[in-house]
């Protein structure tokens, strides 16, 4: 474990594992985090194994051209992608509501996979992941009006990143994400390589493809 916490340079790894157990294996799902210490959480020392990808099959009703109308996509995060720069993709999390379109993005939330990991707890396999959280923008309840599109960024708490360990059973699609330019004009070294990391704020593109134009 201290080796893969200093590869991905997250200390609080081994703890967020520990509150992914809890959850997962928690009766009472009213309880807040607060309200649990950190000493009562499950103890976790097994192997971690990484994994540079998964592989996401969703229901894509006016997609023909798939088995029953499913689709299948892969899903990568990596610390070096083809010999070059890293690549962690975004994706939709499915908060158990998903579909609802009365609720602002369908009651999906975005989130950017930093790494793809599984390990062995009680004899069970857990394929996880471990996630940066983004959160809408300004007024949560309204899309951009020019676009269309609804404006997410990326979400802090305690003066750092709002990271999380969740089951890849909770990711439904990879989705794309837009940096919102402003009026300035765009430095060379903006690549597609540093671009989720270069901006403050981005549209989630529901124009990259007709199942997203659905979704979102």
């Amino acid at each position: 474990m201290t080796d893969i916490v200093e590869y991905v340079n997250q200390p609080e790894l081994p703890n967020m594992i520990r509150w992914f157990l809890h959850h997962k294996f928690s009766n009472d799902s009213n309880a807040s985090d607060s309200d649990i210490d950190i000493s009562a959480l499950p103890d976790f020392t097994g192997r971690v194994r990484l994994h540079s990808g998964a592989l996401s099959i969703f229901f894509a009703p006016s997609d023909p051209c798939g088995i029953h109308s499913l689709r299948r996509e892969q899903i990568r995060s990596t610390w070096t992608w083809r010999g070059g720069a890293p690549r962690q993709d975004t994706v939709l999390v499915n908060t158990g509501e998903g579909g609802s379109t009365s609720l602002p993005m369908s009651s999906y939330i975005v989130a950017r996979v930093l790494l793809f990991f599984s390990f062995n707890y009680t004899g069970d396999d857990f394929p996880v992941a471990l996630l940066w959280w983004y959160t809408l923008s300004e007024d949560s309840g309204c899309r951009d009006k020019e676009t269309g599109m609804w404006l997410v960024e990326r979400e802090y708490r305690n003066g750092g990143p709002h990271l999380a360990v969740v089951s890849v059973g909770t990711i439904f699609r990879a989705v794309h994400l837009l940096p919102f330019f402003g009026r300035e004009h765009v430095i060379r070294s903006i690549t597609q390589d540093n671009s989720l990391d270069s901006y403050c704020a981005y549209y989630v593109n529901r124009y990259v493809d007709h199942q997203a134009f659905e979704i979102l």
